[in-house]
């Protein structure tokens, strides 16, 4: 067997091979795995685009909604999501704290776009390009991660396999937390006779070794409620009638009273199917008080650590620690597609029209609990229908949480302005459903909408200007910071052009004037609080010297070097130009 180690020192001891070549050379052995996946790099328009530009967000005014102070800030971003990730690297990197994402599932059935076509089942690429496409885009999702941080990635049979490979890969085999099944279409008799596939996967892979916050989580007794049975959510309930289609047995084949209405396992159609539990567990639950009443049938509280004592006949705590089994969350018809595609419906059959299987809100409301944090910085770069920021919506007007959320998806077909937009304006404003009913805003969000903008790569003074100038909403997102102040000196307002003054942030886009601003700022009472400086550098001097007299005020940053390094740690390298191209550019075209 080669030593590659060996063999790497060899190929730098070469004589008569420049740096590059050697570099080239080094990659390729690298690229020769012992284990995993191997496919063939298909390089995407969209990324050959970042060899010559570099992408910007800038902010679509008119589609900002609300403006409540103290709310949280969430951010929709019409683009390529490879591009809108290449900003986030610099506006987010170690913060994100949950990642959920609906990639395109590569079933050959015109779900997966690459390079303006769909890829087809008979592409002989087909599996190379996906895992290309996802590689790429999974590879700065790592990036933006925090220490706490969580990937739930949705998928099903056609590339599971492939893509638990590849997240091995890029976050770390020991990483892998679990791969949970989902219930993604309602039961049906044909399921009888034939093998009916209804399900999908959900990938989870936790930066912290111990998962602590994935599987275990403590209570606020406001959101959950306590008996003597132990935890369970409000209004959250479970199943116990299973249908024939599940296994019939005669033990669970009884009528049952409760609060003086007779209970019978039959479905509309006459058919006879079963409870799940046996007539004496059912006469512990109903004694103990914990059966819910529906139209048609009964149902459990769904409690998170409690267990049947066969022995006793009685309901009792597993154990002292409340602990989220993700079986309890995932396989159950409440995560349907039907469900979501219900939800859809709800707020608009114009919205539904566009977009097809959604994914419910109890789903992913049941991921946001499933980390934590009730402040928590969530992403979506494969939004959709934008199913994501309203359940972020709903779970903090349930819990008053401030999690704020990041949706991104590109305008094909019109999905971001028609679908994504309207569906999170109407719900944040108020709406009327399907039924006619009123349904009140959740009008404590503000939501801003941006798109996708790019400047030249090439470091000339004119581009990094460029840059510094296209960068306010990237300063912005990054600092959570959006309400500008005027920037006075002695009384009067400097011109925007110069420097604007968002609270606790300040963009100096002329470093002519870097001495005057100083000394204004020497000035302000800032209340204890550092300034948070940006200032246009040709390098990476940030003007330390000039702002030494108030150090103690300010946090200086020199733009645009820490958006290059940033960058440059997710962006393609750059084509350079060979000789031969250069010099043709050199020969005139003209004569006279």
């Amino acid at each position: 067997m080669i030593d590659k180690t060996k063999l790497a020192e060899r190929i730098r001891q070469i004589a008569g091979l420049s740096d590059d070549e050697k570099s080239s050379l080094l990659a390729l052995l690298n690229e020769q795995k012992r284990y995993g996946l191997v496919w063939e790099d298909k390089a995407e328009e969209v990324e050959k685009q970042l060899q010559d530009e570099l992408p910007v967000l800038i902010e679509v005014a008119d589609k900002r909604l609300p403006v409540v102070d103290g709310a949280p800030n969430h951010v929709l971003i019409e683009g390529d999501n490879l591009h809108a990730l290449t900003c986030l690297s610099y506006t987010h990197e170690g913060a994100i704290d949950v990642i959920y994402i609906d990639p395109p599932y590569n079933t050959g059935k015109k779900d997966f776009f690459y390079n303006d076509s769909y890829v087809d089942k008979d592409d002989s690429f087909r599996h190379s390009k996906w895992l290309s496409f996802m590689s790429k885009r999974l590879r700065i999702a790592r990036r933006l991660l925090s220490d706490e941080g969580v990937i739930f990635i949705s998928i099903d049979d056609k590339e599971q396999a492939a893509l638990k490979l590849l997240c091995d890969e890029v976050f770390g085999r020991d990483k892998f937390v679990t791969c949970v099944p989902r219930i993604t279409k309602l039961q049906r008799s044909a399921q009888e006779k034939h093998m009916d596939v209804s399900h999908d996967y959900l990938l989870c892979y936790s930066i912290k070794d111990d998962f602590a916050h994935i599987t275990e989580r403590e209570f606020d007794e406001s959101s959950v409620k306590r008996d003597n049975v132990g935890f369970y959510l409000e209004g959250d309930t479970k199943a116990i009638l299973a249908d024939k289609s599940k296994g019939y047995s005669a033990g669970g084949d009884y009528d049952f009273e409760y609060n003086g209405k007779i209970y019978s396992p039959v479905d509309k159609n006459g058919v006879r199917n079963r409870w799940l539990w046996k007539r004496e567990r059912m006469e512990a639950a109903a004694k103990l008080g914990i059966l819910v009443e529906t139209a048609n049938s009964l149902r459990m509280q769904l409690y998170l650590d409690v267990k049947f004592d066969d022995k006793t006949n009685t309901m009792v705590p597993k154990n002292a620690n409340l602990i989220f089994h993700t079986s309890d969350f995932m396989i159950d018809n409440r995560f349907s597609n039907s469900t979501g595609s219900t939800e859809l419906k709800d707020v608009g059959t114009d919205l539904f029209a566009r977009f097809n299987n959604p994914k419910p809100l109890a789903f992913i409301k049941s991921l946001l609990l499933l980390q934590g944090k009730d402040n928590a910085k969530v992403l979506d770069f494969f939004a959709g229908s934008g199913t994501t920021l309203h359940a972020v919506m709903q779970q903090n007007a349930a819990d008053g949480g401030q999690r704020q959320c990041i949706l991104v998806t590109n305008n094909e077909n019109g999905i971001c302005e028609n679908v994504t937009y309207k569906r999170n304006r109407r719900v944040i404003q108020g709406y009327t459903n399907a039924k006619g009913d009123k349904v009140e805003g959740l009008t404590n969000n503000n939501l801003r909408y941006y798109r996708t903008g790019y400047v030249p790569r090439e470091r000339t003074q004119r581009n990094m200007r460029a840059l510094v100038n296209a960068s306010t909403d990237l300063l912005c997102i990054q600092n959570n910071l959006y309400t500008e102040q005027d920037f006075t000196i002695d009384g009067k307002k400097v011109r925007k052009d110069i420097a604007r003054w968002f609270g606790g942030m300040l963009i100096i886009y002329r470093e002519e004037f870097a001495e005057e601003i100083a000394n204004e700022i020497a000035k302000m009472d800032l209340g204890g609080e550092k300034l948070k400086v940006y200032i246009f550098s040709p390098g990476r001097y940030a003007f330390d010297d000039t702002f030494e007299d108030v150090q103690d005020k300010v946090e200086l940053v020199a733009l645009p070097a820490a958006i290059y390094d940033a960058y440059k740690r997710v962006l393609p390298k750059r084509k350079e130009k060979t000789f031969e191209e250069e010099a043709k550019e050199d020969i005139p075209t003209t004569l006279f």
